[in-house]
């Protein structure tokens, strides 16, 4: 089998492309099997479509995308796109970077940056493996078994800048912006990753900030790199590689604070999480969060009040809070890791 080839798609119909679906399955050459919360669900020897309740529809099997490019999307669909991506995109196959962070959220824990290469064969090697934003990854244990593989298939070809606590503190009270962080954090990653592809001409990343940060943070190597910020550029495979190699090496580091310390470090700034710091600094004082966490979120001072303790407590670089800006109600992307 072409290892190219994708063994697995989901779908969600309308309902009017439900009742095609039902209609295109019942009149081809496919047998009626059983599934549960299934309206319908049949199969071929090499291939198996299950259409839920809920309007979702997989697909599965050794012609699984065969089964997409002829049948469901000229059929059901009604448009082009799998088997066709490389001619509607065809700058996504051409040799490009994607950065991506993990952890910016994550009141416990560093700030990883990663970077990952991709080229055609690449591109499709990553579109067989099931590479996609870790944001849409099911668990934990899945996110490192994939960055696991994107490592093996890169080789030397990607980078990961893993800002840890202290050093996050300590640059965070220097710069006072988690956007200037960032942009130093991508200058790095975009600098390494040059040094095992130095012919690379993009790096594509989601727009954070000023892109002229990132410019000025890259030294001679990164300097005639193009850069391209956009919107929901985890779509690039290149960039959902970057994307859970972050991920991954973001929950590696929570897995060592827990063996450090021997108590859970939750993601996210919740209650969860809240609750954890406040056990963790009734055990080893208030200067322990300069060691596992970013000082200036205001979920520092709310676990300090709980106690009865002050921001003078963690030490100098502990004083650094958060402009009044970040205070607002974060967005589904910063509360959690990838």
């Amino acid at each position: 089998m072409d290892p190219s080839l994708r063994t697995s798609f989901t779908y969600p119909l309308t309902e009017a492309q439900q009742i095609m679906l039902m209609e295109t399955l019942r009149g081809g050459n496919y047998r009626p099997i059983e599934v549960p919360y299934a309206q319908a669900a049949a199969e071929t020897d090499s291939c198996r479509i299950i259409l839920y309740q809920s309007g979702k529809c997989l697909i599965q099997g050794r012609a699984a995308q065969e089964f997409v490019t002829y049948v469901l999307e000229p059929k059901v669909l009604l448009q082009v796109g799998v088997g066709y991506e490389e001619m509607l995109n065809p700058q996504a196959y051409q040799p490009h970077m994607g950065i991506d962070e993990s952890g910016k959220g994550d009141f416990f824990g560093p700030m990883v940056i990663a970077g990952a290469y991709a080229d055609n064969s690449l591109v499709k090697a990553m579109l067989a493996m099931g590479v996609k934003d870790s944001k849409n990854i099911s668990s934990d244990l899945r996110a490192q078994e994939l960055a696991r593989d994107i490592r093996k298939l890169l080789g030397k070809r990607f980078s990961i800048v893993l800002i840890g606590p202290q050093a996050y503190n300590r640059l965070y009270a220097q710069l006072r912006s988690v956007n200037s962080l960032l942009a130093w954090g991508h200058a790095r990653a975009i600098e390494n990753l040059l040094a095992q592809a130095p012919q690379c001409p993009r790096a594509i990343s989601d727009q954070f900030g000023n892109q002229e940060q990132v410019k000025r943070a890259l030294m001679r190597r990164g300097r005639g790199i193009e850069l391209v910020q956009r919107h929901h550029a985890e779509a690039d495979m290149a960039v959902a590689a970057a994307s859970i190699l972050a991920r991954a090496a973001f929950l590696n580091t929570l897995v060592k604070l827990h063996k450090e310390y021997n108590l859970s470090f939750p993601k996210g700034a919740s209650d969860q999480v809240k609750a954890a710091a406040e056990e963790l600094v009734k055990k080893h004082g208030a200067q322990v969060l300069l060691k596992t966490a970013k000082c200036h979120f205001r979920t520092t001072d709310q676990v300090l009040e709980k106690l009865k303790l002050k921001r003078a407590d963690i030490g100098r670089e502990g004083l650094v809070k958060s402009k009044p800006s970040l205070f607002r109600r974060p967005s589904a992307k910063q509360h959690t890791t990838g």
